[in-house]
């Protein structure tokens, strides 16, 4: 099975066990090693597609998220590089993760995304694009918000709080610390009264996604990208604040 294979297929039953097996480690040994609170899940959306976007901070930060929801299969996005173990990858294959290549835009990566949100599963993305430091979050790629216009999802925020003294940066091995996650409102993509600067680029519509949620302009996305960012900071902050009570 390759990649893009893996993105767009529905998952079988194994890959499902593969992936409860998986999350159930995950989740066990965060939360041994960095003990926290998970606040917020009531924002989580109940059902379809929706874009999880976590402030970045650590290594550790991707078995943190994991703790967020059971109810369904979270889907990553992991930097190629990672890739080229074969073993690794058909693991992660099986997990429901895909490649993308961080050094320009990947429109392979991209359309497997789109294929994930129109399958109505949730895609795990760090909008900081890599591990960032300090208490700010930084300026967004524009993936995120890109991707949330053009498929019309809602893009939920994810504060982490204490991950960073947790794995720093430059840092071989995690410390035990503790870690909490704070799930903020989700922000819905704009509808259609909204969205009058999306452009005519007379692109072909994916399948699933109308000719006007396609056609995605550079002012929208940078605007929703900024509320998105703002989001996050909140987020981010409550996240922080949690550990010093």
């Amino acid at each position: 099975m390759t990649a893009s294979g893996a993105a767009v297929a529905p998952a079988s039953r194994f890959d499902l066990i593969v992936y409860r097996i998986c999350r159930f480690i995950a989740v066990g040994v965060s939360r041994l090693y960095f003990p926290g609170t998970v606040t917020g899940r009531e924002n989580l959306p109940a059902g379809g597609a929706f874009i999880v976007a976590p402030v970045h901070r650590s290594y550790v930060d991707w078995l943190i998220v994991a703790r967020i929801t059971r109810r369904q299969r979270l889907r990553y996005i992991v930097k190629e590089e990672v890739w080229k173990s074969k073993l690794i990858g058909r693991l992660l294959l099986a997990c429901g993760a895909f490649p993308v290549n961080r050094s320009g835009a990947d429109r392979e990566a991209l359309l497997r995304c789109q294929a994930v949100l129109m399958g109505g599963e949730p895609l795990v993305m760090f909008p900081e694009g890599t591990r960032r430091s300090g208490p700010e979050v930084q300026e967004l790629k524009d993936g995120v918000a890109y991707i949330a216009l053009r498929a019309g999802v809602p893009v939920v925020p994810i504060g982490i709080g204490g991950s960073e003294r947790a794995m720093p940066r430059g840092s071989s091995f995690p410390r035990p610390r503790r870690v909490n996650v704070v799930i903020g409102p989700p922000i819905p993509a704009p509808g259609p009264a909204d969205t009058g600067r999306l452009e005519q680029t007379g692109e072909t519509p994916d399948p699933g996604i109308s000719r006007r949620r396609a056609r995605v302009g550079r002012e929208a996305t940078t605007e929703h990208s900024l509320r998105v960012r703002a989001a996050i900071q909140q987020a981010f902050d409550a996240a922080e604040a949690s550990l010093r009570r």
